[in-house]
This record gives C-alpha cells, structure tokens and sequence, in this order.
C-alpha cells in the first residue's frame, strides 16, 4: 500500500505534539499574579523544556520525513510500528511538563529519568522502524540512493544508547542530564544540517 496517508498522518500528530508543549508554559502564569516580571523569570525551565521538545520534534519530523524518502510502500506491520513512533512522539509533552515544574525541587530526579526514557523509547522505535523498512529493501524505492539509506542506518544506530546513557545521568545528576538532552538535540539540528549532504555521499 501506498505511504500517503501514513505520512499526512504522522504529520498531523508530530504537529499537535509540538503545538501542546506552549500548553506547558502557559499554565505555569496562573492567574492574578501579583510580580508578573518576577512570576515570567521564574518559570525559565518551561522556556527551556519548550525550546528542547520543539527542537527534539523537529527533528524527529525531518527524520521521518528523510526516511519517507527512501521507501515506496507500507505493510502493516510498517504501519503498526509507525503508529508506535507516533505514540511515544505524543508522550514527549508530558515529561516536558514534569521537567518545568520539578527540575528546581525533589521531584528533579523523576522528571528528568521521565524525559530521558521517553527519548530512548522515540530512539528505539525509529531504529526498529527503519530497519524493519531497511532490511533486504523490503519496502524501500526500487530506485532508493544506498548510500542514502547506509547514512541513515549509521545515524540511527547509535542514538538509543546515546539517550540510555543520558537517563542514567538523570539518576544523579538531573539538571546535567536536562542539558545534555538539549545539547544533544542541538548537536544533532547543527550536524545534520552542516554534514548531512555528505553523510548521504559516504
């Protein structure tokens, strides 16, 4: 079957997700402040957690769109796991929401593990759909560009290890866990955008 609507689809959830993390900010004003410049300073960690899910979405949106490229069509279990993706994708929200509202108290630990195994889960799933699309060329183009295909494969691989290693640091340092997410969601935009052309040609 065609990837069509699998495709407007993901499109549609991606966009909702990154629509709902303002929804994190937005609630942390209330209402009747008396020191709104105090309340707006003091709620920086919603800025932050806003600005890392957006950045993570996004890339996760031009990942699937780079990997959409690559194939032709869609079985069910393609279209199972997609939906899976899709799934833990819409979660990203809420651990957003925990990381601006308890990174500063005792609830830091739990937000920032919440977070990080949230972003192993989007890793994993993303490989095994990929590769379950990759393997023998089952569903990719008759034309796809293999070396398209190897740069993805390499890019995917190691990213689930690269977020488990991160949600271990949660575990005792949360705050430094929360910037090696952003980071790392940064090093991946500037990366992929600088060197992804050449990654396709290796």
């Amino acid at each position: 079957m065609r990837t069509d609507r699998l495709e407007t689809f993901a499109d549609g959830v991606l966009a909702i997700a990154a629509t709902l993390l303002i929804l994190n900010v937005d609630t942390q004003i209330g209402e009747h402040q008396q020191d709104l410049a105090h309340r707006l300073l003091e709620i920086w960690p919603s800025y932050a957690g806003y600005a890392v899910s957006f950045i993570t979405i996004g890339i996760i949106w031009v990942n699937h769109h780079g990997l959409m490229t690559q194939i032709e069509r869609a079985d069910r279990i393609f279209l199972f796991l997609n939906v899976f993706l899709l799934l833990v994708v819409a979660f990203i929200p809420f651990p957003t929401r925990l990381i601006a509202e308890h990174i500063q108290d005792d609830g830091a630990t739990a937000a920032a593990v919440s977070y990080g195994i949230n972003l192993t889960l989007v890793a994993v799933m993303f490989n095994l759909t990929w590769f379950y699309a990759s393997r023998d060329a089952r569903l990719l183009r008759p034309d796809h560009d293999p070396n398209a295909v190897k740069g993805i494969s390499r890019s995917y691989r190691p990213a689930p290890y690269i977020y488990f290693a991160m949600t271990l640091v949660a575990f005792l340092a949360p705050v430094v866990a929360v910037l090696l997410y952003g980071g790392f969601a940064l090093f991946w935009m500037i990366e992929s955008s600088l060197f992804g052309r050449s990654r396709t040609q290796a």
